[in-house]
């Protein structure tokens, strides 16, 4: 049989064009979850902000040490002749967030607040997030017994309002700053451990897990290798927005007498100082209260954006 020849001479050039198609998609970066949720991240605006602030706000309490006592003075001074002579002053150029009653600046104290309220949020809510995962890893994977165990005991611990359980442990262990770390961090768990449990029974009987049970693998890595970082993503969304749970809370000990201890400040000791004198000096309260409000609004931002980032149904604009 004789083939055209045209036909003849097309077909190397149609071989050459397909090999340059597939070299060329060969040649594409792998598109990976965490990419596309990056690109998706960095479109978000008020995530965007959120992570600037948030970034500024950890620079600044972690800097504080180099030049907050030269330039504003000792958030923790006592002295009795600086009190006379500058307590409660309005805000100026000199104390732009005034004095308190000992004389000493309060912006100098909203910024060591900071590094001792995200501190507590950071800590409190990695020790919460570990118990979780762990907990709703174990119930979802294993199930049977050990899923009505576990779910029984996060029910236990839902069944009493979270903040009055807080302040129960706090009276019970003492209050300190490694003591409210302790509190929230272990009492905060049950949340997680149902996430991270839904998470896992979605993709728990999915192809590739059946397929690596054949393979040998053990229930460890299967857990490790495959369930987990397929299960991660809805745990960081809830984490993030955690973190700002966890600094209302440790505010709320520190406004009871029940948190950090004077004369350390903390953004709750601050409110609990300045709401004395609301009518006189609202700034000694306001102030560090919109720290507060910034600071949380920004993990919530943060959070939500994250949420939207690491759907995978979201497409790029």
């Amino acid at each position: 049989m004789q083939y055209p020849m045209s036909n003849m001479g097309d077909q190397p050039g149609a071989v050459a064009a397909e090999h340059h198609a597939v070299a060329d998609k060969s040649d594409k970066p792998t598109r990976t979850l965490w990419g596309d949720a990056f690109k998706r991240l960095r479109k978000n605006k008020l995530a965007m902000f959120a992570v600037v602030w948030l970034l500024v706000t950890i620079l600044v309490a972690v800097t504080a040490d180099l030049w907050v006592p030269q330039v504003l003075g000792d958030p923790t001074a006592s002295d009795t002749a600086t009190m006379a002579a500058n307590s409660r002053l309005a805000p100026s150029l000199e104390h732009p967030f005034g004095t308190d009653t000992l004389g000493r600046d309060v912006l100098s104290r909203v910024i060591y607040g900071a590094r001792i309220s995200l501190t507590v949020g950071i800590v409190a809510t990695g020790i919460s997030t570990i118990i979780g995962l762990v907990m709703g890893a174990i119930a979802a994977y294993y199930g049977g017994i050990w899923d009505t165990i576990i779910m029984r005991l996060a029910d236990t611990f839902l069944a009493f309002p979270y903040t009055l359980f807080v302040i129960a442990m706090i009276a019970v262990i003492g209050n300190g700053i490694q003591n409210v770390f302790f509190a929230i961090g272990i009492l905060g768990w049950p949340q997680i451990a149902r996430v991270f449990r839904s998470a896992i029974l979605s993709v728990k009987e999915s192809d590739y897990i059946d397929a690596a049970r054949a393979m040998g693998a053990s229930d460890a890595r299967i857990i490790a290798r495959h369930i987990f970082p397929n299960s991660v993503a809805s745990i960081v969304v809830y984490a993030t927005m955690n973190i700002g749970g966890a600094i209302l809370t440790e505010s709320a000990l520190s406004f009871l007498g029940m948190g950090v201890i004077p004369p350390d400040p903390s953004w709750g000791t601050l409110i609990q100082e300045g709401q004395k004198f609301l009518q006189t000096e609202p700034w000694l309260m306001i102030l560090p209260g919109l720290a507060i409000l910034t600071t949380v609004l920004a993990f919530t931002l943060l959070g939500d954006g994250l949420r939207d980032a690491l759907d995978v149904k979201m497409k790029d604009a």
